[in-house]
């Protein structure tokens, strides 16, 4: 009798240990097809689905609503990429990156295409570029020393090879990427939202050569 009863059990383990297998096999599968979706820019949609919607939906403080045809033709009069630009570098009460530094410019330029043509545009597949863009020496000099001079919170210093090279181990594409998205104790694009990726990209290149190191970057 007892013989029997745990021949069932081993039965009935080997039934969950199948099945638990399984669950984690489509779990990892799940997990593995969804990491680069999160990794890959949004679309323009996207964009303006979480953050763009927030004011203008409403027209808050004289944003041009999502919709209204006229009220985005007006604007886009003087071209659509200065428009862009703006929304990028921030325009009376709108801040720069629509107040979420983390948007890259991609996004930034997908998710103006998509308001202005009323969701018919097809997402870009660059960014707008200012014509106005600041030198990674003055990007560097005008925010980045403030930490990356003395090490403040843990920084890179500047010109200290020693401290950037474990950081330099995968190429400097991820530093750039970190510089722009915020990582540990830096704040995405350094604090200063009005930063365009070109800029970030820049600065992160003028600050890994003073170390002697590469900063060729794709």
């Amino acid at each position: 009798m007892r013989v029997g009863i745990c021949q069932k059990n081993e039965e009935i383990m080997k039934k969950m240990k199948m099945t638990t297998g399984r669950f984690l096999l489509a779990f990892s599968a799940v997990a593995l097809s969804v990491a680069p979706a999160l990794a890959a820019d949004r679309s323009g949609k996207e964009v303006v689905d979480t953050v763009c919607a927030a004011c203008h939906t409403t027209g808050k403080d004289g944003a041009p609503k999502i919709g209204d045809q006229a009220a985005w033709a007006q604007r886009a009069a003087k071209g659509l990429d200065k428009l862009t630009v703006n929304a990028i570098t921030g325009v009376r009460n709108m801040p720069a990156h629509g107040g979420q530094a983390a948007l890259t410019d991609l996004e930034m330029t997908r998710a103006v295409g998509y308001m202005v043509s009323g969701g018919k545009a097809a997402d870009a597949k660059k960014a707008v570029k200012s014509a106005k863009q600041r030198s990674g020496q003055q990007v560097v000099e005008e925010r980045c020393q403030e930490c990356h001079a003395t090490g403040k919170q843990g920084a890179p210093k500047l010109g200290d090879m020693n401290d950037w090279k474990p950081r330099l181990k995968n190429g400097v594409d991820p530093l750039i990427k970190s510089a722009i998205n915020g990582h540990n104790s830096m704040p995405a694009r350094g604090g200063l939202a009005n930063l365009s990726d070109a800029e970030m990209k820049a600065a992160v290149e003028f600050m890994v050569s003073k170390t002697g190191g590469a900063a060729a970057s794709k």
